[in-house]
């Protein structure tokens, strides 16, 4: 397996809707890629246009900083029902390194999706776990942390990354 390089913001990549893996078995090696690559980061989860990868697929372990692995590959993932209950808590993301932007989320969601071994799943996920699958299910429709925030404010977070990275 492979460390692979992470694009970041602004690429237009990562504005752009994926599509859906036709074949898990082609998608093996860059599933134990990107599991390679979140962990180096250290991340907690990675969608695969964050390495370039156009396809509806994401990897993450949320908690495995805390010395508890749990890793899940899902593969053309679906959010089939949200919590109408919202809370807004500070994100960071690999694509645009060193910012917090605060993000309001549904606090549970079910989503169903296919694992790496070829079997579909539909399960129930809440707290941190459920706030990782949106965030990743986000860059798979063009959708990163800063789209999420108001426009009067948005200039201001572009700006303090942007000085962050240079």
């Amino acid at each position: 397996m492979a460390v692979l390089p992470i694009v970041t913001w602004p690429d237009p990549r990562l504005s752009q809707r994926c599509d859906p893996v036709e074949s898990v078995a082609a998608v093996q090696t860059l599933i134990g890629d990107m599991f390679d690559t979140m962990y180096a980061a250290p991340g907690r989860g990675l969608a695969a246009p964050q390495v370039g990868a156009m396809l509806r697929l994401f990897v993450m372990d949320c908690t495995w900083k805390e010395g508890e692995n749990s890793p899940f590959a899902m593969i053309n993932p679906v959010i089939m029902a949200a919590e109408k209950r919202y809370e807004v808590m500070e994100e960071g993301c690999l694509s645009i390194p060193g910012l917090m932007v605060p993000v309001e989320r549904p606090v549970a969601v079910t989503l169903q999706w296919t694992s790496e071994t070829g079997e579909i799943h539909m399960n129930d996920f809440d707290g941190f776990e459920a706030r990782c699958i949106q965030h990743e299910f986000d860059h798979l429709n063009g959708v990163v942390t800063l789209d999420h925030v108001a426009p009067d404010q948005r200039a201001g977070f572009e700006t303090a990354y942007r000085g962050a990275a240079t």
